[in-house]
C-alpha cells in the first residue's frame, strides 16, 4: 500500500493525475481520526493531507477564517478562542472512540465528514458554515469554488456538496469556514433519575422556551450508569 504526505496542493495534483494514469483507486486521510466510521473500501494508495498545516487568513472582524486542510482542528479552535470567537457547530473529536489521542482532527477532515457537535439543533452542521475551499478533482485538476466572504451568491454553492462527502468528490486542500462570537458564558444543567418520558417531554419544553438551550440530550440509565 503506497501513501503518500503530501505538503502541498501541488503534491496532491500531481499524486491525483498519477493515480488517474495508472488505474489506481486512492484514499484521502487526514489525521485519520475518523478512519474506523463506516465501512472500508479497496485502495491502493492512501493520500494524506496532514502535512498542509496553517491559518493562511483570519479576520476577526469578518468572522471569516481559511486555513489549509491538514491544520489541527485544535489549533484552530486556540486561535480563535484568543479572540473570543468559536465554530459555532462545535465539531466532536472522533480520535478518542477509536483508541487515538485527543487533538488530532483536522479542520480539513472536520468539513469532509460535515462533523457537528450538539449545537447542530440551533445552528447547523459543519456544512452550514462552510464558506469556500479550494481542492484537487478525480481528474488531478486543482479548482476553487466559494468564497471568502460571508456573503457568497456566485455560483453553484459546490461547498454544501463537498461538505459530508469524506473525500470521494474532491480532495480539499484549504477552506474557508465562517465562525462567531463565543457567549460569555454557557451552563449545564444535569437532571438525574428522569424517565425516559419525563425527560423526553422536558427537552422538548427546554428547546421550545425563549433561552438560548443550544443543546439536549437523555441518557438512559443503564448508559447514565456508566458515564464518567
Amino acid at each position: 500500500m503506497q501513501r503518500i504526505e503530501a505538503r502541498s496542493a501541488r503534491e496532491v495534483a500531481d499524486a491525483v493525475g498519477s493515480a488517474l494514469a495508472e488505474g489506481r483507486r486512492i484514499a484521502v486521510e487526514g489525521a485519520g481520526t475518523k478512519a474506523g466510521v463506516g465501512c472500508p473500501f479497496e485502495h491502493d494508495l492512501v493520500v494524506c493531507t496532514a502535512g498542509l498545516v496553517g491559518v493562511t487568513g483570519y479576520e476577526p472582524s469578518e468572522l471569516v477564517l481559511t486555513a489549509r486542510a491538514g491544520t489541527p482542528l485544535a489549533e484552530v479552535e486556540a486561535l480563535l478562542a484568543a479572540r473570543g470567537q468559536m465554530l459555532a457547530f462545535e465539531p466532536m473529536d472522533y480520535g478518542p472512540l477509536f483508541g487515538e489521542p485527543p487533538g488530532r482532527a483536522t479542520l480539513g477532515g472536520t468539513i469532509a465528514a460535515n462533523v457537528s457537535g450538539p449545537r447542530r439543533i440551533k445552528v447547523g452542521a459543519a456544512r452550514d458554515h462552510f464558506l469556500g475551499f479550494e481542492g484537487v478533482s478525480g481528474r488531478g485538476e486543482a479548482f476553487k469554488a466559494g468564497g471568502k466572504v460571508v456573503k457568497n451568491v456566485t455560483g453553484y454553492d459546490l461547498s454544501k456538496l463537498i461538505a459530508g462527502s469524506w473525500g470521494t468528490l474532491a480532495v480539499l486542500t484549504e477552506v474557508t469556514v465562517k465562525v462567531t462570537p463565543r457567549p460569555p458564558e454557557a451552563v449545564t444543567l444535569l437532571v438525574a433519575g428522569a424517565p425516559d418520558a419525563v425527560a423526553a417531554r422536558a427537552m422538548g419544553a427546554a428547546l421550545s422556551a425563549p433561552s438560548e438551550v443550544t443543546a439536549a440530550a437523555h441518557l438512559p440509565a443503564g448508559v447514565a450508569a456508566r458515564a464518567p
